[in-house]
């Protein structure tokens, strides 16, 4: 694959789209039970996922993908899956504003990840920004919210937790997974993988006799939550495809700022200063892992420009070995 520059870009919309998710989701779960609606919101996602597959002739190649990089994705589906029925959990049971930041500090275990898994560039600013962001996360979390995990509506935060760490688990597994096929196929296939687990959960809670009882504004909400999400998945996947996941996420979870200005104005929730603060050191701790990005993009348009491709590497060692052949495609 030859070297391109634009996975900055799909990074950047996934992060629109990421943000106008949170905040189209929020509205449509209010009376509605997470993991229901993560199940309906699945099936639009799935629906588009597949509709982009037609559309760009990809469906032929599901014959040529590979045990391994199937393995992958099934696995990368699962965590996403995980990811989600906790993070709309947490969003039901707490502010967006608030469970956000948690969710997005996965950038945190990504990047260790990333670093220690698929060989990826680890530098002294990639640690600042791991630090900074780490602080961010914990001023936005504020004492009562911590005290508050003692009763059912301060437990957004245990749920925002666990969905961060299956978001880094996603981020590391789809990489591996969407080497070998196309993104919008990868994502495809994930999304049903997905769509299996939501719907088993629903099931096994017994509460999809409720799907009738879903107003018509709920509905459209969850219909909207879910096309955000299918296009933010299908422009997340392309830039992991092209891109290093070390850059990648972070630049995607700059949907922050989106979330925290789209919950301010849409939803009216209201921030301390410490939280403000909070959210300050977040995007500058972000910004700052991706300065070796910054450094670099005078050689990336070059090489995007005459097309000169990234050799791979020889002579991996350790657990990269096994779970990446990529380690030298950044």
């Amino acid at each position: 694959m030859g070297f391109s520059v634009m996975w900055m870009v799909y990074a950047v919309l996934s992060a629109v789209f990421a943000a106008l998710t949170s905040i189209f989701a929020k509205v449509g779960i209010r009376n509605v039970d997470s993991n229901l609606a993560t199940a309906l919101r699945t099936i639009v996602v799935l629906i588009m996922a597949w509709a982009v597959v037609l559309v760009v002739g990809s469906a032929d190649g599901i014959g040529d993908i590979s045990g391994r990089t199937l393995l992958f994705l099934v696995l990368s589906g699962l965590a996403t899956g995980a990811s989600w029925l906790c993070y709309f959990k947490a969003i039901q049971l707490g502010d967006v504003n608030k469970v956000a930041p948690v969710d997005k500090s996965s950038t945190i275990l990504a990047v260790i990840l990333a670093f220690l898994l698929l060989g990826e560039h680890f530098s002294a600013w990639s640690a600042v920004g791991m630090l900074l962001m780490f602080a961010g996360t914990m001023l936005m979390i504020e004492r009562k919210d911590v005290d508050g995990t003692k009763d059912v509506r301060g437990s957004w935060l245990i749920y925002a937790i666990l969905s961060a760490v299956f978001a880094a688990l996603t981020s590391i597994l789809g990489k591996v997974g969407i080497e070998d096929v196309e993104s919008n196929l990868g994502t495809a296939i994930r999304t049903a993988v997905v769509l299996v687990m939501a719907w088993m959960i629903v099931f096994m809670q017994g509460t999809q006799g409720q799907v009738r009882d879903i107003g018509r504004r709920d509905g459209a909400f969850l219909v909207l939550s879910g096309l955000a999400t299918g296009a933010s998945w299908l422009c997340f996947y392309r830039a992991l495809q092209e891109g290093p996941a070390s850059l990648v996420v972070p630049i995607d979870k700059l949907s922050i700022l989106f979330t925290v200005v789209f919950a301010f104005v849409f939803l009216h929730e209201r921030m301390s200063v410490r939280s403000w603060a909070g959210l300050a050191l977040l995007v500058v701790g972000t910004l700052a892992m991706l300065l070796r990005c910054v450094r670099l993009l005078p050689r990336l348009f070059t090489r995007a420009r005459v097309g000169i491709r990234t050799p791979r590497p020889t002579g991996v060692r350790g657990p990269a070995a096994f779970v990446s052949r990529r380690a030298g495609d950044r």
